[in-house]
């Protein structure tokens, strides 16, 4: 059994199965608890943007890929390296074809050899969101990588960034966590 609480309503429902979860009423932030119990270390922060929905969490186990599925992502952005994923992580086996790699040091910023990889990443996640879709980003501890990713769909998107940054930070404070990983997102 599922529980969400979805912050921007309030609302508690619980659900027997993952079928329809969600948590329309967004900007929110949901956190997910099986059996009464708080999923330790892992959240979906979530709010609008570009005409769909765009969140960030830390690094998924296995154990959460449920509810992630139950969020029902379009696009799953993984940011961590290689040796990060430390064989618990299967978003890439769950979802195949809606999931693209962009590994960036962590508190770093990615390598301007790569610029070409975010244009794809960022071309398709912007399309999904002008389509109303969902795209989640993470990162390590979901904060500074999946921040300024974050950051930058919603400055590309058309916000302003002062204005996307107080928004972002209003759903996940430590979202950007470096100057370097600051002016990566503004050149939006």
């Amino acid at each position: 059994m599922i529980k969400v609480r979805c912050a921007a309503r309030g609302v508690h429902r619980v659900y027997r199965n993952f079928s329809g979860l969600s948590c329309a009423g967004l900007p929110a932030q949901a956190w997910l608890t099986r059996r009464g119990q708080k999923m330790a270390g892992f959240s979906i922060f979530a709010l609008q943007a570009g005409g769909g929905v765009l969140a960030l969490s830390p690094q998924m186990q296995r154990s959460d890929i449920p509810a992630v599925a139950a969020w029902a992502p379009d696009l799953v952005v993984c940011m961590v390296e290689l040796h990060e994923l430390d064989g618990a992580y299967a978003a890439q086996d769950v979802w195949p074809d809606r999931w693209a790699h962009f590994p960036v040091q962590d508190y770093g910023v990615p390598d301007r050899s790569l610029d070409h990889r975010w244009d794809e990443i960022a071309k398709s996640a912007l399309e999904i969101l002008a389509g109303g879709g969902r795209v989640l980003v993470h990162c390590h501890g979901g904060c500074g990588r999946s921040g300024m990713a974050v950051l930058r769909l919603m400055i590309a998107a058309g916000e302003d960034p002062d204005v996307a940054l107080a928004r972002l930070r209003g759903v996940r404070p430590c979202a950007v966590e470096t100057e370097q990983q600051m002016l990566w997102a503004k050149r939006g």
